[in-house]
């Protein structure tokens, strides 16, 4: 099978909308058949958490040993990138897929990966930033609301804040924890930034999806409207 022919079979189900998506889906094109055939999906979505559960273990290593131990955290999510995003296109190239199960496995894991990273750096965090780490979590959780609920209503599927994505978090996330080991202490700034930013996208996501709601509602009215009124000329 040709790599073309390969890419568009992958990416069939979902249009991505972030930066990196061309080059990110190049390598997932190239990755996939190179996955040996004794690992399964749901393997790769293990091998993600475990990649998140790594990064909490370099939090923990910062906070209590030293601060170059951040760095395992940008293998974790290294690790974590390559589960999460080939699980699913696995699952479609051996001709797997189980749209709902995988759907509903991908969107826990994709918590428990959140919850993970930010306890993670709520235990590295001092003071009043360790607030910071819980805005965190729950700003991300509000993005991953968005997503499920705009999938509800629209049934389009797709996991990009615009021109960012789960990828480009993780890109971000890693810099700033190489930026913490040359600079201590600029983390809880950066993560403050990146919060204040979720924050405003959210607000922003929520009200195009209140207004796709709102559109929704109408066309349903209206498709009742006209299908009562065929009911009554027949």
């Amino acid at each position: 099978m040709s790599e073309f022919k390969i890419n568009k079979k992958l990416f069939q189900d979902r249009k991505r909308t972030n930066i990196l998506s061309s080059p990110e889906q190049k390598l997932i094109t190239y990755l996939v058949p190179k996955v040996p055939s004794w690992i399964s999906s749901d393997m790769l979505t293990g091998i993600g958490t475990f990649g998140s559960a790594l990064v909490l273990v370099a939090f923990i290593l910062a906070r209590f040993v030293s601060v170059e131990y951040l760095l395992i955290g940008v293998l974790g999510f290294v690790i974590n990138w390559f589960g999460d995003s080939l699980d699913g296109r696995l699952a479609f190239y051996r001709n797997k897929s189980r749209r709902w199960y995988g759907f509903s496995l991908d969107i826990i894991m994709d918590w428990i990966s959140t919850v993970l990273i930010g306890f993670g750096y709520i235990i590295y965090a001092k003071g009043i930033f360790e607030v910071i780490g819980y805005v965190l979590v729950a700003c991300y959780g509000w993005s991953m609301i968005i997503s499920q609920l705009r999938y509800k209503v629209t049934d389009k599927y797709t996991i990009d804040a615009g021109i960012v994505g789960p990828t480009e978090i993780r890109v971000i996330i890693s810099l700033v924890l190489v930026l913490e080991v040359v600079f201590p202490g600029v983390i809880n700034y950066l993560v403050a930034a990146i919060c204040a930013i979720l924050f405003f996208i959210n607000i922003k996501d929520t009200g195009l999806l209140l207004k796709m709601g709102d559109e929704r509602d109408e066309e349903e009215k209206a498709a009742k409207r006209e299908q009562e009124l065929r009911k009554r000329v027949d």
